[in-house]
């Protein structure tokens, strides 16, 4: 099984932007924390971020070709406004699953809203790092049935 996780901008910031909100752990903690979970699982992990839309597309895109069998995406603040990420990510099959570290909807009015979500089969909010990992077995459980 291969997964693509995308994030998008920001979240290479974990660890130093709002830690009451994101927490202290960095974002190669993150990773670390998504490549053993993928090694645990017997599974490809690409991760991927970046602070551009058109990148995030870009990538999208290439998930495509490469045949991943699902994403994990945080899109960030993208997440409120990107049809582009939208439209990519719904030209595409594979399993997804949306993340969020914090639980949005107890947020800014501006963060309740995803236009992302409806190109998503899930979404994970609140749920700090753990929410990728959690993702990737929601992954891992569509691609079984």
């Amino acid at each position: 099984m291969k997964i693509l996780v995308i994030n998008g901008p920001n979240l290479n910031f974990l660890g130093i932007r709002e830690k009451g909100i994101y927490g202290e752990k960095s974002y190669e903690d993150l990773l670390s924390m998504i490549r053993k979970k993928g090694e645990d699982m017997g599974a490809e992990v690409i991760c991927f971020q970046s602070n551009h839309e058109g990148a995030i597309i870009d990538r999208l895109q290439e998930a495509y070709f490469e045949k991943v069998d699902g994403i994990v995406i945080n899109p960030g603040a993208y997440t409120h406004y990107s049809y582009a990420i939208h439209d990519a990510l719904k030209a595409l099959s594979m399993t997804k699953v949306e993340v969020h570290i914090s639980d949005v909807d107890a947020r800014e009015a501006f963060r309740h809203v995803s236009v992302t979500l409806p190109a998503c089969d899930h979404q994970i909010k609140g749920h700090g790092l753990s929410g990728y990992l959690e993702a990737m077995d929601y992954i891992a459980a569509k691609n079984q049935g």
